[in-house]
């Protein structure tokens, strides 16, 4: 069951505590649109608010824009190829886009594992990207660079430290991953990400391309202008994606071992668990510790997912911003926790969005 609520909170027992919790957490946050959502062992309970009047599709099922929250779908397409054994980890990703082509060692050594957990030794952005953004920054900074120039500025690309040293997050190398798996599959990467990940989990509210009139979330400028729908241009994996608060959740639930199309109020038992053991060993895969960096090894991140200690145990999440919106993904395996949060205002230095979402998912009990 899903209990979706404004304030004032009228849910009873327990979904009324999470719900007077989630619209407290709501009131510290500005913005037009605010949705938080959180499911429990799969009992959900979703907040929707701001200072926008709202339309004619509930703000939870509305499409929102998840920018940098995509690099999850994409790393548990990866790991669900892996999976069924169609590539490797270890696979180069130049011998797939472009076989036989020269490149620079550096890059012939870049595999699919390195694209995907920022230590590709890449740059966040081509270095030609720029002069192309710079004057369209705050309108459409990515719409002017497609798919072909983006593989090839990583053909000629010559990393800034060598692959596997050192981590520094890049739009560039999971856009580039995006691309490489559409070569080594022979499949576009909308109908690969459909077939392997948004399908399988039941995602229908989940797309890579604005929905029909009236069914997407509307972005925001921080003074409150509307602004257009973002074009990733040809970074469509490492941010395209659209979706509604309701797919999100089920997208986390199932990482928590909710099965997909399991009816949600339902605590998931053993079968929990995606029936296709490829999708299961992928959402497993995905979970697991790769890789420490920083200060002491003191962040920890696992194949798409940063990884944080709690009081409750571990936390894997990942947030994202556009030009005008934001999303946070966050899940505690050991709990069943899921907790997932949009808002339709752009990003600024005083913003409470991540951090509000972030001690949803640390701090509840």
């Amino acid at each position: 069951m899903t209990d979706v609520t404004a304030a004032p909170v009228t849910a009873t027992g327990s979904s009324a505590t999470t719900a007077r919790l989630l619209a407290e957490a709501a009131g510290r946050i500005d913005a037009p649109d605010v949705v938080l959502a959180m499911s429990r062992s799969a009992v959900r309970t979703v907040h929707t608010g701001g200072s926008a009047e709202p339309g004619p599709v509930a703000r939870e099922r509305l499409h929102h824009e998840l920018g940098s929250a995509s690099k999850p779908f994409a790393g548990l397409l990866l790991a669900r190829l892996v999976a069924q054994g169609r590539v490797r980890y270890e696979d180069r990703a130049a011998d797939l886009l472009a076989p036989g082509l020269p490149v620079h060692p550096a890059v012939r050594r870049i595999t699919l594992r390195h694209l995907l957990t920022h230590t590709s030794g890449l740059p966040g952005l081509p270095a030609d990207f720029y002069p192309r953004a710079v004057p369209r920054w705050s309108t459409d900074p990515y719409g002017n660079y497609p798919a072909d120039r983006v593989v090839r500025a990583f053909l000629r690309a010559r990393p800034r430290h060598h692959p596997g040293t050192r981590w520094h997050y890049s739009n560039f190398a999971v856009s580039v991953l995006g691309h490489t798996l559409a070569a080594a599959t022979g499949t576009p990467w909308e109908v690969l990400l459909h077939q392997q990940v948004l399908a399988p989990l039941g995602l229908e509210a989940t797309l890579l391309r604005p929905g029909p009139d009236g069914t997407d979330a509307t972005g925001h400028r921080r003074d409150g202008t509307p602004l257009p729908a973002l074009d990733t241009g040809g970074f469509t994996a490492a941010g395209a994606l659209r979706s509604s608060p309701l797919d999100l959740l089920t997208f986390l639930e199932a990482h928590v071992g909710v099965a997909p199309g399991a009816d949600v109020g339902m605590a998931a038992g053993a079968s929990g668990s995606p029936t296709d053991p490829t999708l299961a060993a992928a959402l497993a895969e995905v979970t697991r510790p790769v890789l420490r960096r920083g200060w002491r090894h003191a962040h920890t991140h696992t194949l798409t997912w940063f990884q944080h200690p709690s009081p409750y145990g571990p936390v894997l999440f990942h947030a994202g911003a556009t030009l005008g919106q934001q999303a946070f993904l966050g899940f505690r395996p050991g709990t069943g926790l899921a907790v997932v949060a949009t808002a339709t205002r752009r990003v600024h230095r005083a913003d409470t969005f991540v951090a509000t979402a972030y001690g949803l998912l640390t701090e509840t009990p």
